[in-house]
């Protein structure tokens, strides 16, 4: 499943051509029943996807927490599994610790359903994944999809089959034969494609004998159906047949159903044009989604024009060997795993494999080099763009990595920085530390140290910053790079402060600040104000914080950098906290609370919920300041985050006069209330546009007024679905689902599909 095709992990709202397989539905919820991890094996193309997808949505309900797709096809890198588990379950690796410690702190009191798809090139990795998760999370059960069995202690496997095939009785009646999967299969993949098409009594004979000439195996089935377009079933039957005899020698024994799907694939690739065939195994190097502006310079040349690319899209899409899917608006494409090994076969078979990587490598260093640049402006923009393409990134990244191509993969990895920073600061730490490692000539790298150490700063791992920023302040000297050199030494002042070093720390921002003079470059000012402000809140010099960062709010704000603005704005809120103006901090941490939603940076809000709990707690609201807190203490160990040291003493005064306000028991009480609510929530409680739970409760308490279908539409709004991807789930259409919203409103007194979500968020709801 396409990351941004719909909800971080969630099951897709649509199951394309899923039939029958009644009987492998009932075997896997009985083993579910009994066993933490079923394995669903079987040969590429049988269906085991779907299968997954379809018992997942059966049976995920039973869940409170759900379930959760976690799509493998597309990663390569072993060591990225725990990252794609986080990311499918809506959580962010920013933090110095192992995604497998943050995945066994986070599932251990859940309740839900994981799905594992596409596990068999990534065997091991998957395997030790789903070991300590079964071990650690008593509520977790899994479902994982592989051609062989993870081997894993208390794995249950069952095999996918192909489909169910038709009788060769060429007696069995037409009503009958309509309820067998395969022809189900053939006959609502060839109406989709032609527009018309139905099993009659005229076509049944050659549907059901292409059936099973195609081994029951749905990919295969989809392919030939599609050609029903162009040609009828029997038409079809006798090429296919042909192509079989060519292997056989015309024998009419069957071929192994790998073969059998190869060669329906390769048919199916012999039929199209010199150019559909170029551009189709070129498509392979995308190791995930992509879009016709990526496809146009890496696949496109003299023989395919970029003028063509997206008519042959479109063909191959009509053709089922490519897939469109929608991302936020925007078509974007992939290639079915079985059929990307099938082109890569044949690019290299061109001899053009090489040739279309280095394109491909060339395309995303650029367009990568653009972000660096215009990132900091444009981020929103930026940050879309890359949740699209970040598994063709990672992809180049590991081919640059192998290929001992450091100094393209350093460039590559550094031009990601505002990514690393704002949503995959872990996995940004383990590329850089992999490529600088390899690094022959150190002094040619002062950005990627500084970077290292940012990022090791935004960590609050001062032991691991300190040495990478000497490394970039050494490699920047001798580059004569002052942008760099300044903004080293600054970054290096913030984790000498941070680990004690008050003098060295102090020192480091005079040489800072001497290496920027005569620098017109808004990058390095905001980055001098950035350390004034850090540093003087590790110190208690609110006058510094004040003074750096009100300028570097007004900067940031004249320069549309939003991820620079909403840090000034919560070093601006927490001095005016300490310094008693409630009123100030309050609206500074409120205004960097909605960046950070904006941006969804993690961190940042978990901080700035904090903040805002103490402003209530400073206000008197003892039981909203307890929610905060609870709330913030979840953020903060979803993201691994740990407290910035300049902050601790506000929240640790908050709690203690919030405990001393409510008492021990009352405190506790509102606190594991805040615990319990959703990120978004919690967000929508700190900018007090939502009523603390209890009283939320209060207003509402009207639970039993829904019938559980609209409980079941009002907790799917609540996650932010359409009404048409609640009608695919629910299996209703999308105007009853509209009816049924209606109906929330009306019973509710609501008049927005944001207060039905605020509602559901009540953690007694």
């Amino acid at each position: 499943m396409p990351r941004s095709a719909h909800r971080p992990g969630s099951l897709p709202a649509e199951v394309t051509s899923f039939v029958g397989r009644r009987q492998e539905l009932t075997e896997a919820r009985k083993k579910l029943a009994a066993a933490r991890l079923v394995s669903l094996v079987g040969p590429g193309g049988v269906g085991k996807t779907r299968l997954a997808v379809r018992i997942a949505t059966d049976l995920g309900r039973g869940w409170p927490g759900g379930a959760w797709m976690v799509d493998l096809a597309e990663l390569q890198d072993p060591a990225l599994v725990g990252n794609a588990v986080m990311a499918a379950l809506d959580l962010r690796h920013q933090a110095a610790t192992d995604p497998l410690a943050l995945l066994r702190s986070y599932l251990r009191d859940k309740e839900l359903l994981l799905v594992l798809d596409n596990c068999e090139h990534l065997l091991e990795a998957a395997a030790q994944l789903v070991s300590e998760v079964i071990r650690t999370a008593p509520g977790v059960r899994v479902i994982a999809t592989s051609r062989e069995p993870l081997s894993v202690t208390g794995e249950h496997v069952l095999p996918v089959p192909p489909l169910e095939l038709p009788s060769p009785d060429a007696a069995e009646a037409l009503a009958q034969l309509r309820q067998n999967e395969a022809v189900m299969l053939f006959t609502e993949r060839a109406a989709a494609a032609s527009g018309h098409f139905e099993l009659t009594a005229a076509n049944r004979a050659a549907v059901a004998a292409l059936c099973r000439r195609l081994d029951g195996l749905p990919l295969a089935i989809e392919l030939a159906a599609v050609r029903t377009r162009a040609l009828g079933p029997e038409q079809i039957l006798d090429r296919l047949t042909d192509r079989f005899g060519l292997l056989t020698g015309g024998s009419r024994a069957a071929l192994p159903r790998h073969q059998t799907l190869r060669t329906t694939i390769e048919w199916s690739y012999d039929l199209l044009t010199l150019a559909e065939r170029t551009l189709l195994r070129r498509l392979c190097v995308f190791a995930g989604r992509f879009t016709l502006e990526d496809v146009e310079p890496v696949c496109c040349s003299g023989d395919v024009p970029a003028a063509r690319a997206l008519d042959l899209l479109a063909s191959l899409i009509d053709k089922s060997l490519v897939i469109r899917q929608d991302a936020d608006g925007a078509a974007c494409y992939r290639l079915h795993e079985t059929m990307r090994e099938y082109a890569r076969l044949r690019l290299r078979e061109a001899g053009e494999e090489d040739a279309v990587e280095r394109r491909c490598a060339d395309y995303y260093l650029s367009r990568c080099a653009r972000f660096a640049v215009e990132g900091r402006y444009r981020l929103l923009e930026w940050l879309a763009w890359m949740e699209l393409e970040i598994d063709n990134i990672r992809a180049v990244l590991r081919r640059l990595t192998d290929h001992e191509d450091s100094r393209r993969g350093i460039d590559l990895a550094t031009r990601l920085r505002w990514y690393w920073i704002t949503r995959a600061t872990a996995e940004g730490v383990r590329w850089l530390d992999e490529l600088l490692a390899r690094e022959a000539k150190p002094a040619a790298s002062p950005w990627a140290y500084f970077l290292r150490g940012f990022l090791a700063v935004l960590q609050n791992d001062p032991a691991v910053a300190r040495p990478a920023l000497e490394r970039a302040v050494t490699a920047a000297r001798a580059a004569g790079q002052q942008d760099a050199l300044s903004r080293s030494l600054a970054m290096a002042s913030i984790a000498t402060n941070m680990a004690g070093d008050r003098a060295s720390s102090t020192r480091l921002l005079d040489e800072a600040r001497v290496a920027a003079d005569g620098l017109d470059d808004l990058g390095t000012t905001l980055m001098m104000h950035q350390a004034r402000a850090l540093n003087g809140l590790l110190d208690g010099d609110l006058g510094a914080v004040r003074s750096a960062a009100s300028q570097g709010a007004r900067l940031s704000r004249e320069a549309g950098d939003l991820y620079s603005l909403g840090m000034m704005l919560l070093n601006q809120g927490f001095a005016a906290l300490i310094s008693g103006d409630l009123r100030e901090s309050g609206q500074r941490l409120a205004e960097g609370l909605r960046i950070a939603r904006q941006l969804d940076d993690r961190v940042a809000q978990c901080h700035l919920i904090g903040g805002l709990g103490c402003c209530a707690a400073r206000a008197r609201e003892p039981r909203l300041a307890a929610q905060l807190l609870g709330a913030m203490e979840n953020l903060r160990a979803e993201a691994g985050a740990r407290i910035n040291a300049g902050m601790a003493p506000a929240l640790a005064q908050a709690r203690a006069s919030v405990t001393a306000a409510l008492g021990p028991p009352k405190f506790e009480t509102e606190f594991k209330a805040g615990h319990q609510l959703s990120r978004d929530a919690a967000v929508r409680l700190a900018l007090r546009e939502a009523a603390p739970p209890a009283v939320a409760a209060s207003a509402h308490g009207s639970a039993g007024v829904l019938r559980q279908r609209e409980t079941d539409v009002a907790r799917l709004v609540a996650d932010g679905l359409s009404n048409k991807e609640i009608g695919a789930r629910l299996f209703i259409s999308e105007r009853t689902v509209e009816s049924h919203v209606r109906s929330i409103m009306n019973k509710l007194g609501f008049n927005s599909r944001t207060q039905i979500a605020g509602w559901m968020a009540v953690p007694d709801r």
